[in-house]
């Protein structure tokens, strides 16, 4: 097949864009991760990575998906038997929690309405029912439903219960592109992975870790031993891992950091902020409906689009491949067929996200899905009205 014209639009939510900076990062040549100079790189990026994940504890870095470090998050706290509540409200923390059922954990879920944040009463009453639960889990930013929970207020959920379980959160699509505090927020164990806001390719998995953590750690009994924080931690002390490391991914998260500091963090999340605002600005002119129906708990990384009855989104993301080689993400469990996904999180632009609602746009005219024109016109009118950029006082 001939290749297309023009760049390709990836604006699936993760993996995203990669940025020349960090492609060219990724492709120097490997050095010695015994060495001097990889210690020196390897120090540099965990004093940045605490302060993206909003910690003073340590992170333990996998060569792995981000599926490896629920894994991680899982055996190195807990025990065979143990319960662990998770609060599933969307395709990857009823994921996570299958993940803990293999491992022989009893899970108890708390189901809710996967078009609204988790709520805190909920957990509550589930910890004060059942005073054996071990940890509570659940996604910050569901990437299937495009719904982002309230972490600070699970936490308070957790100590108005007098409870003792610990907190585990998938941060996977949120962290480095929306604020997040493992530390001020009480968050034991935050998983997380490189193909998202840290705009690097899959490959690199994330444990950030409380001391708390680390206590149950000692006397928790699940079987680990590649992912067992004890080696990795005690070899990050000094720059380095027990094992062979993924070192140009190193290299590309060593760049990826320098990057999100650069612009500025909160800078960053104002960025997200923008692009979420503008795409259901679009949604809402185009009379389509945005999945998610909590108007404090919208993502700023992607937003999930509900398809008219009778119209299937997977047929309307083929057309838009095929006609303007952009990628949009699926439907995924029992959203399949119904919704599609725009991602707009990592290294994209103002243009770059007018580029993909265009594209958006002009499918669902060509695919006959009922709504009105004018989503386009819509986002950049809300995008002129909340600039991206700082003003200098000139003193003009």
């Amino acid at each position: 097949m001939p290749q297309k014209p023009g760049r390709h639009f990836l604006q699936i939510p993760g993996p995203t864009p990669l940025p020349e900076r960090i492609a060219q990062a990724i492709s120097r040549s490997t050095i010695d991760h015994r060495g001097a100079e990889f210690a020196q790189l390897t120090l540099g990026i965990f004093e940045r990575l605490r302060t993206v994940f909003g910690t003073t504890n340590p992170i333990a870095v996998y060569p792995s998906s981000a599926s490896g470090a629920w894994e991680a998050a899982l055996a190195n706290t807990l025990s065979p038997g143990d319960r662990v509540l998770f609060c599933t409200s969307g395709q990857f923390a009823v994921q996570w929690s299958k993940v803990a059922t293999r491992f022989g954990l009893q899970v108890e879920e708390l189901v809710g309405d996967w078009r609204f944040r988790v709520d805190p009463d909920q957990v509550t009453a589930k910890l004060r029912a059942d005073p054996a639960i071990k940890a509570v889990a659940l996604v910050h930013n569901e990437t299937s439903t495009g719904i982002l929970s309230d972490i600070a207020a699970i936490r308070r959920a957790i100590n108005r219960a007098e409870h003792s379980a610990l907190l585990m959160v998938d941060a996977v699509s949120s962290l480095g592109a929306v604020d997040y505090r493992h530390d001020e927020w009480g968050v034991d164990v935050t998983v997380a992975g490189s193909q998202k806001g840290l705009m690097l390719p899959p490959g690199l998995g994330f444990n950030a870790i409380s001391q708390r953590a680390l206590s149950a750690a000692q006397e928790a009994r699940l079987p680990r031993s590649y992912w067992d924080w004890a080696p990795l931690l005690d070899a990050a002390e000094r720059g380095f891992f027990p094992y062979t490391p993924a070192t140009n991914l190193l290299f590309g998260l060593d760049e990826a950091l320098t990057m999100l500091l650069e612009e500025g963090l909160d800078q960053v999340f104002a960025r997200h902020l923008r692009f979420a605002h503008a795409t259901r600005s679009a949604v809402a002119t185009w009379n389509l409906e945005v999945y998610c129906r909590d108007e404090e708990g919208h993502s700023p990384t992607l937003t999930s689009v509900l398809m008219p009855q009778g119209h299937d989104a997977d047929q309307l993301r083929k057309l838009i491949l095929e006609r303007f080689d952009l990628s949009l993400g699926t439907g995924l469990g029992p959203l399949q067929g119904q919704l599609f996904r725009i991602g707009h999180l990592g290294s994209i632009n103002d243009l770059m996200l007018c580029g993909t609602l265009s594209g958006v746009e002009m499918g669902l005219d060509l695919a006959g899905v009922p709504h009105k024109r004018g989503g386009v016109q819509a986002a950049l009118n809300m995008l002129a009205v909340t600039s991206g950029h700082r003003k200098e006082n000139t003193g003009d």
